[in-house]
């Protein structure tokens, strides 16, 4: 069972919850926060948190949500080691993957149906990196 690490503000933590619901018998989720949708959090927060976990082997992959899912990308990409992408569809998803070999997928809660959402963590979760050409683009970031 791959372990995804996963975080939240409060405009994020409901879909972060329904994504942990809906994977649960596929995925080990280590959930660093928020835990409430009812106070108000610093997205980068929880964002610089996750980062520091995802950091530290290249096999780990995360998710982060937040209203737009931008905030989130801003605060990861400063990271070394850290790929974030704004996934919002499933082609871009499946790119972020195979081109960019993203390693943290943002969502927007307020931007993204739940279905939509659940099926870009599906496809970022089981899309291969293609290498090749892309390898020594993705190196010079």
């Amino acid at each position: 069972m791959k372990k995804i690490f996963i975080s939240s503000d409060h405009a994020g933590y409901n879909l972060k919850e329904l994504i942990k619901k809906k994977f649960k018998k596929k995925y080990k989720f280590q959930d660093l926060g928020t835990n409430n949708s009812k106070n108000s959090v610093n997205y980068p927060d929880y964002a610089h948190k996750l980062c520091k976990k995802v950091g530290t082997n290249s096999k780990n992959m995360g998710i982060l949500v937040c209203g737009s899912g931008i905030g989130m990308s801003m605060a990861a990409n400063r990271h070394k080691k850290i790929r974030a992408a704004v996934c919002y569809s499933v082609k871009n998803t499946k790119l972020s993957r195979l081109h960019n070999n993203a390693n943290i997928i943002t969502l927007g809660s307020r931007l993204t149906k739940k279905n939509i959402a659940f099926k870009c963590v599906e496809i970022f979760m089981n899309t291969k990196f293609e290498g090749g050409r892309h390898k020594k683009r993705v190196n010079k970031i």
